[in-house]
């Protein structure tokens, strides 16, 4: 009877320490690597990051093109100017237009 006095008490709270770690390990691992853990902010964040950088891009477009037709809007338009900017972006040549092509730098 001794022995299993000694067995039980020396089993017992190894038993419940053992299993306490065993849940708290867990634990700590979703933590780190769970669905929201840390692991998984840093990647938001860096995703975020990304976003964020793109938007600034977009935004600085964004102006670019506003400056432009801002341009566009003022009381007196040189039409000679828009037609010729037009046809550039376009990539379009007008009836009584000359083209000249000329060779390209191979740099």
């Amino acid at each position: 009877m001794v022995v299993r006095t000694r067995f039980a008490a020396i089993f017992i709270p190894l038993l419940f320490y053992v299993f306490s770690g065993v849940v708290g390990g867990f634990f700590v691992w979703h933590a780190f690597h769970g669905e929201r853990g840390i692991a998984a902010d840093l990647e938001t964040r860096r995703e975020m990051a990304e976003i964020e950088a793109k938007l600034k891009v977009v935004r600085a477009e964004e102006a670019e093109w506003r400056r432009r037709v801002d341009l566009l809007r003022g009381p007196v338009v040189d039409r000679d100017l828009l037609d010729e900017e037009s046809r550039n972006l376009l990539n379009r040549v007008g009836k009584s237009d000359l083209v000249v092509i000329l060779p390209q730098n191979k740099s």
